[in-house]
């Protein structure tokens, strides 16, 4: 009996879990190894060991940090590869044609991914007066503060001169 709770404790913590640290925008502005506005402009699945990701073409208009370049490839977990489609919680999906603010962040692996997921991906609309503004819906995923304690992501709205303005004071604060 004793060796059969042994195995069901080791089998619950080996489950995978859709857990998501939240990041303050400010996070993000420092965790980032680049900030960009672009748009969409094609995308392709690719298989990188056991793990199908969505490479998307992103061609930047604007860069708030980091480098600039023509084209920037970035990598999403999840897509369909042949006949096999793979789905991650919290991996954000980019529609062709549409504009960005992305919060980017290439690790060792040397993929460009959406940093913290979704968290780090804001959507280009216009306000009524024509003017842009940067939206992201609440992430439905469990997420956890820096404390590990359980807290509701809710939904982000803000004008880009805003945006663009919180990135140039954080940076120019990190570089004090």
């Amino acid at each position: 009996m004793r060796f059969a709770g042994i195995l069901v404790i080791a089998g619950v913590s080996a489950l995978p879990a859709a857990t998501l640290q939240k990041l303050s925008l400010d996070d993000m502005i420092r965790k980032s190894t680049q900030i960009v506005r672009g748009k969409v402009t094609g995308s392709t699945t690719v298989m990188r060991g056991p793990v199908i990701y969505t490479e998307y073409r992103v061609q930047p208009s604007d860069s708030y940090k980091g480098g600039s370049s023509a084209e920037i490839n970035v990598f999403v977990a999840g897509g369909k590869y042949g006949s096999v489609t793979q789905t991650f919680s919290g991996s954000p999906s980019l529609r062709e044609g549409q504009e960005y603010v992305l919060f980017l962040w290439t690790g060792r692996s040397g993929l460009t991914q959406v940093i913290g997921l979704s968290q780090g991906l804001f959507t280009m609309t216009k306000d009524p007066l024509g003017g842009p503004v940067l939206t992201r819906k609440a992430v439905s995923d469990t997420m956890l503060d820096s404390s590990g304690k359980v807290v509701e992501d809710t939904p982000v709205s803000v004008r880009l001169g805003e945006m663009v303005d919180r990135i140039h004071r954080t940076l120019a604060g990190v570089s004090r």
